[in-house]
């Protein structure tokens, strides 16, 4: 049996399943289907696995082994296909439309940084270089192939990717901002010796660029 036929009958199990009122045994749905018990058996350990399939307890208890009966779970297909880019397509267009899109934006990125996680456990904030190299490892996690790029007495990261670059491309004015208000978010939270003071989009084809600044009694 080619794979084709074998998710055709994966799926015909699962509709059988599906329009039934109550529960069903194996060999009531091979029975329903006009195909082999073992057949039907290999399909529901698939389904078990992927949940979307669950046992169910035997409505009549009598003599003897009750045969195992299935259902299935009323849910969504966790196996289908996402679009998640069509959903930030849709939220940027929703935060364009704003009177100020760029406060909008920037508060929503701040929100989501400070849901971050700490750069350490301790009660005392790390130093100034510590943290901005937790930072960097932060920003790599997220996919921004961020680069330490400190120079002229200046304390820089360099965004080399952007995760959500076409995006960005169109909605600079939504996208960047989220992006500034997620490391300031994160850094307010951490209580962090340094600040990001803005976000400079593009200033090379391939290169956004945070420019950081130490707090006050903050040292280099």
């Amino acid at each position: 049996m080619s794979s084709g036929e074998s998710g055709g009958r994966r799926l015909d199990v699962l509709q059988v399943l599906k329009a039934a009122n109550a529960p069903m045994s194996i060999a009531q749905i091979a029975d329903e289907l006009g195909v082999h018990p073992n057949t039907v058996r290999f399909h529901l350990d698939t389904l078990l696995g992927e949940g979307r399939v669950e046992h169910a307890e035997p409505e009549h208890k009598g003599p003897g082994r009750p045969p195992l009966m299935f259902r299935s779970i009323r849910r969504m297909d966790r196996g289908g296909p996402r679009s998640y880019r069509l959903l930030a397509e849709i939220l940027s267009i929703g935060f364009a439309s704003d009177d100020d899109p760029g406060a909008k934006a920037l508060a929503a990125g701040r929100a989501w940084g400070q849901r971050l996680e700490p750069p350490v456990t301790q009660e005392v904030p790390a130093g100034p270089e510590e943290t901005i190299d937790h930072l960097v490892d932060l920003l790599d996690e997220l996919g921004f192939a961020p680069e330490r790029r400190d120079g002229e007495g200046e304390k820089r990261v360099g965004l080399r990717h952007c995760p959500f670059l076409e995006l960005a491309e169109t909605r600079t004015n939504v996208v960047c901002p989220i992006h500034l208000g997620l490391m300031q978010g994160a850094l307010e939270t951490w209580h962090a010796p340094v600040a990001i003071d803005r976000l400079d989009a593009f200033i090379e084809p391939d290169l956004c660029l945070a420019h950081l600044s130490l707090l006050n009694g903050a040292a280099g």
